[in-house]
């Protein structure tokens, strides 16, 4: 890698360069293996891993379950993305972008698959009715802050994210750039909180179901180690709602699903049954 670095007339792939995630990176898609994916018990059949991203989802399964909803009953399988588990066959025949998580629902006959987060989020708040205002102003409202995650979101952290803590050489530029853009965020974010209790308005949806596993987690020091290079706490707004939401119970849940990092605790690897957050954490699992 060089300061002056100036790019070629064609692009061609440099295997040895990418810093943490090389080696699941590349610019072609589609299978590199054949694996079927397991199904378990439930209809309702998660592939995921415990990123923000799969957190939105876990969160949102749980949170039905708190509300009564039985058939909101799930398995949730480990995506080892950094073995590259998203590309087996299986895996790209629920996702073709091979991209965690996916969701495909067996009460359908085909069953349906989803994938992307927010599209699971809007699925599963339509198949349910609930976490999603009936009344059109307060659905679009809604649906505007879900959308304005999934714009959002990228530059928090495939910019932010991936230069501040992952990148493999230092960039001033590039930091400044991703930490200029995250923090006009933070302030969109608790401008809108400043008035608001939940991120579309006084009731909690699928926004900030969706919203909280990104900026939640950074303001409150859950990802980057990055809250105090950010300032976190300058955005009183956001830090009050992040620590709203942390509280549920059911993100406490959701939140550790197919989490492989951290204490152990708070991993819980696979999801096929309630009592697996007693039974079969890494914690109780290795005891």
């Amino acid at each position: 890698m060089s300061d002056n670095y100036q790019p070629p007339k064609v692009w061609t792939w440099d295997k040895s360069g990418g810093g943490a995630f090389a080696n699941i990176n590349r610019p072609v898609s589609g299978p590199t293996h054949d694996k079927t994916l397991p199904v378990g018990k439930h209809p309702l059949q998660l592939y995921s891993l415990g990123t923000p991203n799969g957190q939105k989802v876990t969160i949102m399964l749980e949170e039905l379950l708190a509300k009564g909803v039985s058939e909101a009953e799930y398995d949730a399988w480990l995506i080892r993305i950094g073995e590259g588990d998203q590309f087996s066959s299986g895996f790209v025949e629920v996702n073709p972008n091979s991209k965690i998580p996916a969701l495909r629902d067996h009460s359908t006959t085909p069953p349906t698959r989803v994938f992307e987060s927010g599209a699971i989020l809007l699925y599963l708040a339509e198949k349910f009715g609930h976490f999603l205002p009936k009344d059109l102003a307060g659905r679009t409202e809604t649906l505007n802050w879900l959308f304005w995650l999934q714009g959002s979101a990228p530059f928090l952290g495939g910019g932010f994210g991936h230069f501040y803590n992952y990148a493999p050489v230092k960039i001033e530029y590039a930091i400044n750039r991703f930490t200029m853009e995250a923090k006009r965020q933070l302030d969109v974010l608790d401008k809108q909180l400043a008035n608001h209790k939940f991120i579309a308005g006084d009731e909690y949806t699928i926004a900030d179901m969706a919203i909280w596993p990104w900026y939640g987690n950074v303001v409150l020091g859950n990802v980057y180690d990055a809250a105090e290079f950010l300032d976190a706490s300058s955005y009183k707004n956001v830090q009050r709602w992040a620590q709203e939401i942390f509280a549920r119970p059911a993100v406490k849940r959701g939140r550790i699903v197919n989490r492989t990092f951290g204490a152990p605790n708070e991993q819980l690897h696979e999801r096929h049954d309630a009592s697996d957050f007693d039974m079969q954490t890494e914690d109780k699992r290795n005891a």
